[in-house]
């Protein structure tokens, strides 16, 4: 598109131009940051930006109708090809409406399956947690679905997962993979996690075998054998998805537990444990 960029001073990357102008990109790999950054960089680049290999996940869907309702010529999200019209005019104004996040209403639904609680999410798109739904109904939960609403009922003891694999959606999501690890450690049998879409994304790990988890790492591969239950200990968020699997491992586990640096749970959780708490969680924060 024309940007100069360097990406060698202290971590930092730097990128200038003085117009940037439409191409044809093909993404090795369907990401979701790259995919949302090419189109928003297309919007006031000269000609047409066609991104191929785009991901598919409903944010970008989101973000095209955003688009669209200030003027910009966008079409394709949710296939594999976006096509970009870059504009040179000054965009309308426009209201819009972000979806509801599917990993917070999938982490809430994790918090039923890992206590055996009774939760009811409201304002959630089921379509867009079809694989959560799928796997957590493999695990034992009950799951009912009416519009906009669902009911959440975890089992006494979950059963363990043959297998699942993290994949671009409409798989199921890297952003889900801790929640369900933390789930799957008090399940009955043995399960197997594949992560496929990020490297080194298994450091809520090494927190859980401190609360008596058994699970072990191979690579990208994680074997998690079920204990009966899982204690309570003093462990640290080391990212945010990860943090939010040690809530859920905190909600199930005997005794009391500590999570700290919770600033990485703040990042994709509004209050966490306030709206726990409405539920009946005892949980508070210290900080």
């Amino acid at each position: 598109m024309g940007a100069r960029i360097n990406d060698a001073h202290r971590g930092f990357i730097h990128c200038e131009a003085e117009k940037l102008k439409g191409c044809d990109i093909q993404l090795d790999y369907p990401s979701v940051g790259a995919t949302e950054n090419i189109m928003l960089a297309s919007v006031f680049a000269d000609g047409e930006t066609i991104i191929r290999n785009a991901a598919k996940e409903p944010e970008i869907l989101d973000l095209q109708n955003y688009l669209q309702s200030t003027g910009v010529r966008v079409t394709g999200a949710g296939t594999s090809i976006i096509r970009i019209s870059g504009s040179g005019q000054k965009l309308g104004n426009a209201e819009h409406t972000i979806i509801t996040d599917r990993i917070v209403a999938g982490t809430y639904m994790a918090a039923a399956g890992i206590t055996g609680g009774n939760i009811l999410l409201k304002n959630v798109i089921p379509e867009n947690l079809s694989s959560v739904i799928s796997i957590l109904r493999e695990s034992g939960c009950r799951i009912g679905i009416k519009g906009s609403t669902v009911h959440v009922v975890g089992p006494v003891r979950l059963r363990a997962i043959d297998i699942v694999r993290t994949l671009p959606y409409p798989g199921f999501p890297t952003d889900m993979q801790a929640q369900l690890v933390a789930m799957l450690t008090t399940a009955r049998g043995t399960s197997i996690v594949v992560e496929t879409v990020f490297e080194n994304r298994y450091k809520h790990v090494d927190e859980l075998l401190r609360m008596g988890a058994n699970i072990k790492l191979e690579g990208r591969i994680a074997v998690i054998k079920g204990v009966k239950k899982l204690v309570g200990a003093n462990v640290c968020a080391r990212d945010l998805r990860g943090g939010a699997a040690l809530v859920l491992a905190g909600l199930a586990a005997e005794g009391e537990t500590t999570v700290s640096d919770i600033r990485h749970i703040d990042r994709g959780y509004e209050r966490i444990e306030e709206k726990l708490r409405l539920i009946g969680a005892a949980i508070k924060r210290i900080d």
